[in-house]
């Protein structure tokens, strides 16, 4: 995504086009994941940025499955996922 700094280009981008770009900007990288995987509010807000996104792409029912994910986040009804470079091995 092209970077979005320039205030010309923020008031040029649509609200697509900005959700988009923070939710790049919020997404927890493969090399992020193992310091961020507890952090309750980056979880929060890398998902509540892709339900912006989906919700502005007019797909409500992807916004509110994220929307209900960075809830759960919040209010300590979802748990970390294992890492998924180690996978399940019990």
């Amino acid at each position: 995504m092209t970077q979005l700094s320039h205030p010309d280009q923020l008031k040029s981008a649509t609200s697509l086009e900005l959700a988009q770009a923070l939710a790049e900007q919020l997404t927890i990288t493969p090399n992020d994941w193992h310091r961020l995987k507890g952090d309750r509010q980056a979880q929060a807000k890398q998902q509540l940025a892709a339900a912006l996104v989906f919700l502005l792409k007019e797909q409500p029912q992807e916004a509110l499955a994220h929307l209900n994910q960075a809830a759960g986040w919040l209010d300590r009804s979802v748990s970390p996922l294992p890492c998924p470079g180690h996978g399940n091995s019990k």
